[in-house]
């Protein structure tokens, strides 16, 4: 969200507001801790930030836009919606590689869960977690350039 324009429809609070809705409205989830709820809100607030940025008709893949580092969180780039279309893309390809070191990246980077957060939610190793981390920064960093 820090890189999107000042005027922006999409708030935090409403992004916030928006996921909680969502969430509200999942019953057949049997959540099993904090951590799985935290997981949960990631992944829905991941849903709603990419659909806005594919709402806001921007180009699939990033259409040219310049790469930007997972590390900068989007806030330097003049398209984030085009970052994180391209983002998502990648993500996806890497979950169907490797779910777990996808699903670490969206509890990570778009629900801001810590190392530990993210480990209890999916009980492993917070030093599995970190690992994870490394390794799926640097084959998103690679996918995006390819881009």
């Amino acid at each position: 969200m820090g890189g999107e324009r000042g005027d922006h429809t999409l708030q935090p609070s409403a992004l916030v507001n928006e996921a909680y809705m969502r969430l509200l409205d999942i019953k057949r989830v049997q959540w099993q801790n904090r951590a799985h709820f935290f997981a949960m809100a990631a992944r829905v607030m991941r849903r709603i930030l990419v659909d806005a940025a594919r709402a806001r008709k921007f180009q699939k893949r990033g259409g040219g836009a310049p790469m930007v580092s997972l590390d900068e969180a989007l806030g330097v780039s003049d398209t984030p919606g085009q970052d994180l279309v391209a983002l998502d893309d990648a993500l996806q390809a890497l979950m169907a590689m490797d779910p777990r070191k996808g699903r670490i990246v969206e509890m990570r980077f778009f629900g801001g869960l810590s190392v530990e957060e993210a480990a209890e939610a999916l009980q492993v190793s917070a030093g599995t977690v970190m690992r994870d981390w490394q390794l799926a920064k640097v084959w998103l960093l690679r996918e995006l350039s390819q881009r």
